[in-house]
């Protein structure tokens, strides 16, 4: 249940209004799209310019996606403008800026909850509101699923519009060309919006984003055949033969005057480029094109960040944000720790100044992976594909093929969608590529469709693929070095944020797919994977205060499994515990007792920690951690109860 609260904002602390302007508070009169139908262009103006002081004003408290949001006020109002949600169905790629579709659809109080636990989420949410259509949060996904529903429409023989609003970095997404390709070969009815402000979350690249570079110079173009025939028609004599000359004459002069030829050629009707801050314009075109047959291609140029000097300047600092200072664009609390994400481009450079054949890859995120250094240092060695998963990681596999050593850097979730070009085009040849998996487990605020518990099951299953996670800074560097000599394909998943010193001043060696005892104990063993060492090591300490002495594993490997190790800490203790940060099914703690099963050990008790088969909602992450149990107070007080109930059976039965 949302938790409402109010948020003060003052809208003209951001200089957007002239002295003397009677523009204030026209938001607070606005509950759904259907009060934006009242206004005339200059009060929708007015306020589009309260909405950018309400976000501005917001997001520097709670933080959130601040950039892409600046940039489609407009484009929203228009959008809201023009059609009737929740009646006409809106569709944003990504999610992440429906901010100031949220506002408009009545949730603008609700905006001190941003991404906290049981607040307001920062992607659509159909269990919000009924003008979130769809459930979003990775790219490339609206034009499938708005023509999915456009289909299901005319099969139900419904009448309302369909609206993908979609990025020109979602649109270097092979899913987005595969659904325009599939659209454009038919009649149906299908409204795509281009939000065209060059970037995704870092500055787009590829042939899409020059192509598109080229023609957002050009003058406006609006074909609308069916008026054109209709005029024509009505001159006597020879306006249908004007018609059929048209006709001809079309495929030969389109590509001199039409700039949005590659959509044309998809089979859309495009219209634009369209100044995505110009109301009036906007406006005029959507009313339009809601009344034009088949699918149409809208492409609206914005400016990321747009009414916030420091946004518009460096929109790659902008996209997500922690609370930060309206007068100086800083985060309030600036971490002076290390990230994984750091430590991982670093280290990179390192190695790669010794070994001439380590390439990188990434989909998009140069600095959010940690790579903007690499890439500056090597430009030649380093590869951004765009927002394309699957193609970076098949490209990765070729690269292999041809000599060279490529590190494919994705985070935890986003993997997920190349999971067949993992499987089939690099552990199926058994090609040396590394896999390094930045935000696993648990990341709190983006929620669902972000949250990084699902690799340990999904990637360790596959055959040939060996898959690490590090307990702290000084082992992660260590996997990193193992993971560029490995003769085939190895992952390393590491968490989002600070590195952990924990252990630092233990330092074993990496042997292949075998574990680190980190303490020797008795009759309770520990094993724990990658940030839970951590929880793992506090967890012992609580034990011991109660009594207890048990075992410490660091498991390093999740695949191949120390089998061996598993079998001599069962054989050796009466309980047996894994924790990751993972879920429980496929997991870590399920490859353990599989072990257990195989070799019919049943004079231990067995409990694996870890997150329920459940999509994890978005909150604090330590809070998280509380709710479900992965808390080091948590697991210390499951553990004693499970150990003293099970003695206090065993007392009962040699009784």
């Amino acid at each position: 249940m949302l938790k409402q609260r109010k948020i003060w904002y003052d809208i003209d602390m951001f200089g957007f209004y002239k002295e003397g302007e009677n523009v204030k508070n026209q938001l607070e009169q606005i509950h759904s799209p259907k009060d934006l139908k009242t206004y005339n262009i200059k009060q929708l103006e007015a306020l589009a310019k309260e909405i950018r002081s309400f976000l501005l004003q917001s997001i520097s408290q709670t933080g959130g996606h601040l950039g892409s949001n600046l940039g489609v006020v407009e484009l929203t109002l228009a959008l809201h403008y023009c059609f009737d949600s929740p009646k006409d169905k809106l569709i944003w790629d990504v999610g992440h800026q429906s901010y100031v579709h949220k506002i408009v659809t009545g949730r603008k109080d609700f905006f001190s909850t941003l991404r906290q636990t049981d607040g307001l989420s920062g992607f659509p949410k159909t269990v919000e509101s009924s003008h979130d259509i769809f459930n979003t949060g990775h790219s490339s996904t609206s034009i499938s699923a708005g023509l999915g529903l456009a289909k299901a429409r005319d099969l139900a023989k419904k009448d309302f519009s369909v609206i993908s609003i979609i990025g020109d970095g979602s649109l270097t997404g092979g899913m987005a060309f595969e659904a325009l390709n599939d659209a454009g070969r038919g009649n149906t009815n299908l409204i795509v919006v281009l939000n065209d402000n060059q970037m995704s979350i870092s500055r787009n690249v590829g042939g899409l984003s020059q192509h598109l570079s080229k023609i957002r110079t050009e003058p406006i173009y609006l074909e609308i055949k069916d008026d054109m025939e209709q005029i024509l028609k009505k001159i006597p004599g020879i306006g249908p033969g004007l018609i059929q000359t048209m006709g001809k004459a079309k495929e030969s002069i389109k590509y001199f005057f039409i700039p949005g030829i590659l959509f044309e050629e998809l089979g859309f009707t495009y219209v634009g480029p369209i100044d995505g801050h110009n109301l009036e314009s906007l406006i005029t075109v959507f009313k339009k094109v809601k009344n034009m047959k088949g699918p149409i291609f809208v492409h609206v140029k914005t400016i990321k960040g747009k009414g916030y000097h420091p946004a518009e300047t460096k929109p790659c600092n902008y996209h997500g944000v922690s609370p930060f200072s309206l007068k100086t664009g800083k985060p309030i609390q600036d971490s002076k720790q290390e990230t994984y994400s750091e430590v991982f481009g670093k280290t990179l450079v390192r190695l790669a100044h010794k070994n001439k054949k380590i390439v990188t890859i990434t989909a998009a995120m140069p600095e959010g992976t940690g790579l903007g250094f690499f890439s500056k240092m090597y430009p030649q060695r380093f590869f951004d594909v765009g927002i394309a998963e699957q193609h970076a990681v098949t490209f990765a596999a070729g690269l292999a093929t041809g000599g060279y050593k490529p590190v494919v850097a994705i985070y935890s979730s986003f993997l997920q969608r190349s999971y067949d070009q993992i499987l089939h085009d690099v552990c199926l040849q058994n090609l040396p590529v590394v896999f390094a998996i930045d935000r696993a487990g648990i990341v709190g605020a983006d929620g669902e469709t972000h949250q990084g518990i699902f690799d340990l099951s999904y990637l360790s299953h596959i055959p040939n693929l060996a898959l690490m996670a590090p307990k702290n800074k000084i082992e992660f560097i260590q996997m990193l070095e193992y993971a560029i000599s490995y003769q085939g394909p190895i992952a390393i998943r590491y968490p989002r944020g600070s590195v952990s010193n924990i252990c630092s001043t233990i330092q074993t060696p990496i042997y292949h797919g075998k574990v680190e005892y980190l303490l020797k104990g008795e009759d309770i063993g520990i094993i724990a994977i990658g940030k839970m060492v951590d929880t793992a090591w506090n967890v012992v300490e609580k034990l011991h205060k109660r009594g207890f002495h048990p075992s410490l594993i660091n498991a390093r490997f999740v695949s191949p499994i120390d089998e061996k190790a598993i079998l001599q800490i069962a054989n050796q203790n009466s309980y047996l515990f894994t924790i990751e940060d993972n879920i429980i099914s496929g997991g870590f703690g399920m490859k353990v007792l599989e072990i257990l099963m195989k070799y019919e050990i049943n004079h231990i008790s067995f409990h694996a920690f870890g997150f329920p088969k459940k999509f994890i909602e978005q909150g604090n992450c330590e809070q998280l951690y509380l709710k479900y149990g992965l808390d080091s107070d948590s697991i210390a007080r499951e553990m004693i109860m499970r150990c003293k109930k099970n003695r206090i059976k065993g007392d009962v039965k040699n009784g």
